[in-house]
């Protein structure tokens, strides 16, 4: 007999984020959440730096409609301090990936449950590999350096929020 495989909910902002920051190792990248500012690209949610100064964007979509809105956005994630570009999705939308661009990859997220205790985690893995950017190029050592500060600067942000959400408990 077959069992039936488990449908989970889609993955918050969050819980996305860390499964793509799992894929990547935040011990041989540098990943940066919500880059809008500083930088000179255009809004990213993931900004992920290589060992060769190479950047890669991850774009997070959770739902079908917030995928068929990217296609109206005027950059187009295009620059030229982008070397690859990323969708990553939850496996609820793997019918919707002809609305990503050609050039770019796709990441799934997908459920699954920690054993002994059976909590639910998710997994990023590429499904797709993007194609180069012909046009990017490597960041200079200044551009790393800001880069690197801009990472620095989120993390006294969210111990101010987790703070707050610990004074309203």
């Amino acid at each position: 007999m077959f069992e039936e495989k488990e449908k989970f909910r889609i993955p918050t902002l969050i819980e996305m984020e860390v499964a793509v920051s799992n894929l990547y190792d935040v011990r041989k990248y540098i990943i940066v959440p919500n880059i809008s500012w500083g930088l000179g690209v255009h809004e990213c949610d993931l900004l992920i730096l290589n060992q060769n100064n190479n950047a890669i964007e991850v774009e997070i979509k959770r739902s079908k409609a917030d995928l068929k809105k990217d296609i109206d956005k005027k950059h187009l994630h295009k620059s030229k301090l982008i070397k690859y570009l990323y969708f990553a999705i939850p496996e609820q939308l793997i019918e919707s990936v002809n609305l990503i661009p050609d050039h770019a990859g796709i990441i799934i997220v997908t459920g699954f449950r920690y054993k002994p205790n059976f909590k639910l985690g998710y997994k990023a893995t590429i499904s797709r590999k993007a194609k180069i950017n012909p046009e990017h190029r490597s960041l200079s050592v200044a551009e790393v350096l800001n880069f690197s500060r801009l990472g620095c600067m989120r993390i006294w942000n969210l111990k101010k929020k987790i703070i707050s959400l610990q004074n309203q408990t």
